[in-house]
């Protein structure tokens, strides 16, 4: 077994900071491709034990992928990260809507799949938040 020495773990450690360095780059590069319109929505369930409300709330959110305006969606529910004073993880399902713009938000309010969606789900929440960003 060969021994390795404090030069040897330094350098390693330069080339994986050099790496992650060129990684960031480029996904900063990339990022700035992203859609501008961040759209995060927040729910609280009525009966947040329910895995079948939240299934059915799950499925309803899905649907609103196929409206034009919306460039990317992301479907979550909470994560077990860390328990911090800062972290709210009191909802029962969130979302991350992407709009190429303000007026793509829009035409998404209005269309008929996304209020078909409020129709057929909104019994199940008691409460809703939303946070929309523009990119900077």
């Amino acid at each position: 077994m060969s021994k390795i020495t404090r030069r040897q773990v330094l350098g390693g450690a330069a080339a994986l900071g050099a790496t992650a360095a060129a990684g960031s780059a480029i996904a900063h590069s990339e990022t700035s491709a992203m859609p501008a319109l961040k759209h995060n929505v927040y729910f609280w369930l009525k009966n947040p034990d329910s895995r079948e409300d939240r299934d059915a709330l799950i499925a309803g959110l899905k649907t609103l992928a196929d409206i034009p305006s919306v460039k990317a969606i992301s479907i979550g529910v909470p994560a077990s990260t860390e328990k911090r004073e800062v972290v709210d993880n009191s909802f029962q399902v969130s979302e991350l809507l992407m709009f190429d713009d303000v007026e793509g938000q829009d035409a998404y309010q209005v269309h008929d799949i996304h209020k078909k969606f409020v129709d057929d789900c909104s019994h199940l929440w008691e409460k809703v938040v939303v946070y929309d960003s523009i990119a900077v």
